[in-house]
This record gives C-alpha cells, sequence and structure tokens, in this order.
C-alpha cells in the first residue's frame, strides 16, 4: 500500500520549564497576634491580578494589607507586587522572592494582614511574608508543562486493530472518522510515535496538526 502523504514531525518537548498551580489554596499562621493568611491563585495575564485580588477582599474582608506578587508569561517574563502600606519592600518583595525561588509563571500569591498590635519591624515583617508565602505553596500541588504533538493518523480499515493496539498508550485519541479511509486525530508521546513510525509505510498518511499543552503534576 503506498504512502501518500506526510507532514513534518514535531517531538515531544518538556515545555518551558516553569511551574504552574491549578488551584487556589489557602494558609493562615500568627505571629504576635497579627494573623497572615497566603492565598495562592493561578493567572494568566495582568488583568488576572486585579480580579483576583477583589475575591481575596470579599473572601477576608476588613484585612489591614493585602500584599501580594503575581508573576506570569512564558519564561516569568512579567511580574507585579505591591507592600499595600507595609514599609517598602518588607511584603510584596519577600513574597515575590519566593514565588521565583519555586521556578513558578502564571501565578498569584496575595497575603492577608490582620494586625494584631504588635509592630514586628522590617526584618520581622520580611519573615512573616516569607513563611506566609512558603507555608501555602508547601499545601498546593506544582505542575510542569509537556508539549505534544497533534497527529492525523489516515489508513485503511485493515489496519484498524494495529493501529489501536498502538494507540492504547497514547496521551489521547481526540477523534475518529470511518469514511472512505479511517482517520483518527491523536495526542502522541515519543514512546507511541516510535511505534507508529514502526508502520509508517503502511499508512496513507500523517499529518502534523499542531500541539497539545498538558500540565504534569510533579
Amino acid at each position: 500500500m503506498g504512502f501518500m502523504e506526510i507532514s513534518i514531525i514535531c517531538y515531544t518537548n518538556k515545555g518551558d520549564d516553569m511551574k504552574y498551580i491549578n488551584e487556589i489554596t489557602t494558609h493562615q499562621i500568627e505571629i504576635d497576634k497579627s494573623k497572615f493568611i497566603g492565598v495562592l491563585m493561578p493567572i494568566s495575564n495582568e488583568q488576572d491580578i486585579e480580579s483576583n485580588i477583589e475575591k481575596v477582599k470579599n473572601m477576608y474582608p476588613k484585612g489591614n494589607h493585602y500584599c501580594y506578587a503575581a508573576i506570569y508569561g512564558e519564561q516569568a517574563t512579567y511580574a507585579k507586587m505591591s507592600d499595600d502600606g507595609e514599609p517598602s519592600r518588607t511584603a510584596g518583595a519577600p513574597i515575590m522572592e519566593v514565588l521565583k525561588h519555586h521556578d513558578l509563571t502564571n501565578v498569584l500569591c496575595v497575603v492577608v494582614r490582620y494586625f494584631g498590635g504588635i509592630k514586628l519591624g522590617q526584618g520581622g515583617l520580611v519573615r512573616a511574608y516569607t513563611k506566609a508565602t512558603s507555608l501555602v505553596l508547601q499545601k498546593t500541588s506544582l505542575y510542569e508543562k509537556a508539549i505534544h504533538p497533534i497527529y492525523e493518523l489516515i489508513f485503511d480499515y485493515p489496519l484498524i486493530q494495529k493501529v489501536d493496539n498502538i494507540l492504547l498508550d497514547a496521551i489521547m485519541i481526540k477523534s475518529k472518522s470511518f469514511l472512505d479511509v479511517v482517520r483518527y486525530e491523536v495526542v502522541l508521546n515519543d514512546e507511541t510515535y516510535q511505534k507508529i513510525d514502526e508502520i509508517l509505510y503502511h499508512l496513507k498518511g500523517i499529518k502534523y496538526l499542531g500541539d497539545y499543552e498538558l500540565y504534569v503534576k510533579i
């Protein structure tokens, strides 16, 4: 059976080597009668920062300070932080340092402070905001992004069983079409692609359609 159509083949890659979160996580600590509540939230862009800070204010009203740091974009291109009335670089900066230390992006961490009447001093504030951020991070799950290629496999009906067996370990079968020929749209990892490669010249065609992003828990 002749091989009719093939397009450029792309292999799985690890993505951008950054780490991501996919859920809201909270954790509260108390230091010298002040309560510090760390709230970790996934974001996609700068607009998400303000809207999520408003959500935190609704979750924890009447806080004395809503300090935050945010990192977003591929390779953590953009960053923003605020001390929200605390002395300069005693709140937003230590929150940011913890996020950077964990290679995070598309993340917002807000630390809400309810003042307990005892001043902590600049060093004490840095330690408090660092601790609040570190502990809320310990409670959440982190993910890495892997990018897998999407292919359309085109083949004749007698090959269905063989292809189905090969695709048992595929990332995903997105669609199947059974007309004059069989067409599968699939997301492949390297191992499954190598198995497809072994029967390549029995296929009528294979077309690269783009990439599929998969977030893997670490």
